[in-house]
């Protein structure tokens, strides 16, 4: 009897399922990126490359020659554009030298400005909302709309500065704002700060917001002042938001085309006349080969200028 029992059981043992652990895991393989995907950014690609690439890679091959933008022939000059720009053409030098101090002024007023500005609407109340969106409003006006408004308000016959200030007995303080050369600049700089603080005001606001109100509840506790929150916590917290500010603003400044022509004229006179307004001169008088030249020292301005700020600030908060 226990004989046929033990062969039925060596008979059932190879049928028997085997254990858990045994049994095989399959792993799937990595799934594969369809080649086809590949052809999305094609069109995009194709499009940077024929609107920007190329024609910046003409550029530098036009700016190496005498070339007046209709003549089928022209001469290769080597860097005489280059040299002309910086040692025979003061022209250039002026427009180079109102630019940097452009530049410097926006920089520095509207920095500060859009700061105060976010310092005190940063509560999200219906009076700080309203307030953020009249200060935002003049960003979404093209730039010969403002122009042509702080035209009219710096007019010395009937615009709106002159009119006031006679309004209210301060005659002595009028004057003809645009029309005064050693003034003009910094008139333009106030048009210029005007409407885009409120733009970099909302990138203030953003930083501020993100920054964790135990630390002023701790700092309060401590005994620190206003001044030393500020200086303590948000200054460091808002610091990659300055340095946003700052390239944003350098940027700006030296593309201030449309602005200065609106409120200058075209051509500017010497003392509005910043480098992108004497690269458009230049390629009006059909100098397309120095006008070239011109723009890639414009370009290597910009990136100099915005590489040296990164540099030198290093606006990161503590602890990154």
């Amino acid at each position: 009897m226990s004989t046929h029992i033990g062969t039925a059981a060596k008979r059932k043992a190879p049928h028997s399922h085997p254990e858990p652990s045994a049994t095989k895991v399959r792993r799937r393989s990595p799934t594969r990126v369809n080649p086809a995907l590949y052809l999305f950014p094609l069109p995009a690609v194709a499009v940077i490359a024929f609107f920007l690439l190329m024609p910046t890679l003409q550029a530098f091959q036009y700016a190496i020659t005498d070339w007046n933008g209709f003549s089928a022939a022209f001469n290769y000059v080597g860097l005489d554009n280059f040299i002309r720009a910086f040692t025979g053409d003061s022209l250039f030098t002026n427009a180079l030298t109102n630019n940097l101090k452009f530049v410097l002024l926006v920089v520095i007023a509207q920095t500060a400005f859009s700061l105060v500005l976010a310092l005190l609407l940063t509560k999200n109340s219906r009076g700080s909302i309203l307030l953020r969106a009249l200060f935002f409003f003049p960003t979404i006006l093209s730039s010969v709309s403002v122009a042509f408004i702080w035209k009219f308000i710096y007019d010395p016959n009937f615009g709106l500065a002159n009119s006031v200030l006679g309004a209210v007995g301060l005659e002595s303080l009028q004057g003809s704002y645009l029309g005064n050369n050693a003034q003009a600049l910094y008139w333009v700089a106030v048009t210029q700060v005007w409407f885009h603080a409120g733009q970099m005001m909302v990138v203030y606001i953003a930083g501020l917001q993100s920054i964790p109100r135990e630390l002023y509840e701790a700092a309060e506790m401590d005994g620190a002042n206003r001044w030393q929150q500020f200086k303590s916590i948000t200054w460091p917290f808002v610091a990659p938001a300055t340095s946003i500010v700052v390239a944003y603003t350098t940027v700006q400044s030296f593309k201030a085309f449309d602005l200065i022509l609106g409120i200058a004229g075209n051509p500017p006179k010497g003392s509005l006349d910043i480098l992108s307004t004497r690269i458009y001169s230049t390629f009006a008088n059909s100098e397309f080969g120095y006008a070239a030249a011109q723009s890639i020292i414009f370009m290597g301005m910009i990136a100099l200028v915005t590489w040296l700020q990164r540099r030198l600030l290093r606006l990161t908060p503590k602890g990154e």
